[in-house]
């Protein structure tokens, strides 16, 4: 009896173990969803939140710089209203503003005006909302009535911003003194591009430029409009971009999503944006 109740037991574990093995194997050779875990992934398209707190945030930064450039008394600063950055100077200033002084007071040379604009970016980087280290200068010009431009753009994320957002502007005089300056850049870009990162395409560029010739291309982001290609036309992914644009829900929000980049020549429009997460056309141009 006791033998035979030994070898009982043996088969009864040899079997659960087989099926605890059985089990295993087919949970590692599962097939993956193909829409992805959906537990646990970032809500789509991305959000720039919080955008009363960073006005509150922004409107602080604003007074203390005032403050600290002397301007004798309060004024309101134009923020824009999906960035909250410092969207224009505001009109009649009590007081001029000047960029840092580096080097001759007179006649800088180019080097030490890009210097002293660097100091500046860095002084004003909470109303810009861009680390100076995700600004790129792009242009430096003369304008004929003596005022110099300065643009960059700002280049926080693994693929190219697009949308019109991520510029900074600032226009000043030989003197120094400030006369213009606009920001649309993204705060908070590195918590946004640590979430992009852990985003997987849905869409390959073949699929991509297949969408766009086979069906009709309706934009609903702005003026709702729908293109049809001729045959002629050539259509090419180019890359994938980070797309921003104001959202619809919340109106006052702004989204940021992963496209594609397609460009198309001999057809009625020159740029298309397709959601390579949503499969949506997001803008056309």
């Amino acid at each position: 009896m006791c033998a035979r109740s030994f070898i009982a037991r043996s088969l009864i574990l040899a079997v659960a173990l087989i099926a605890l093995v059985t089990a295993a194997a087919c949970a590692a050779f599962q097939p993956t969803d193909p829409n992805g875990p959906t537990a646990n992934a970032p809500q789509y398209p991305l959000g720039l939140s919080d955008v009363g707190t960073r006005l509150e945030e922004a409107s602080v930064a604003w007074y203390q710089l005032s403050q600290r450039y002397g301007l004798p008394v309060r004024t309101e600063a134009n923020l824009h209203p999906y960035t909250a950055t410092l969207e224009s100077l505001p009109a009649n200033l009590p007081a001029p503003i000047y960029l840092p002084k580096v080097g001759s007071e007179t006649y800088p040379t180019e080097e030490e005006t890009r210097e002293s604009l660097r100091r500046f970016i860095v002084e004003w980087q909470r109303l810009i909302g861009a680390e100076p280290n995700q600004l790129s200068l792009v242009e430096r010009i003369d304008e004929p009535s003596g005022v110099k431009v300065a643009r960059y753009e700002q280049r926080p994320f693994r693929y190219p911003l697009r949308g019109g957002y991520g510029t900074l502007v600032i226009r000043f005089r030989s003197n120094r003194q400030l006369v213009g300056f606009t920001s649309n850049c993204i705060p908070n870009a590195d918590q946004i591009q640590a979430t992009l990162s852990g985003l997987t395409p849905k869409l390959t560029g073949e699929q991509a430029v297949n969408r766009i010739k086979t069906q009709p291309i309706t934009d609903a982001s702005g003026r709702q409009q729908t293109v049809s290609l001729p045959a002629s036309a050539t259509v090419d992914a180019r890359q994938l971009v980070v797309y921003a644009q104001p959202s619809k829900d919340p109106p006052s929000g702004l989204q940021i999503r992963l496209a594609w980049e397609i460009e198309v020549t001999n057809g009625p429009i020159k740029w298309v944006y397709l959601d390579a997460i949503s499969d949506q056309i997001i803008a056309i141009s």
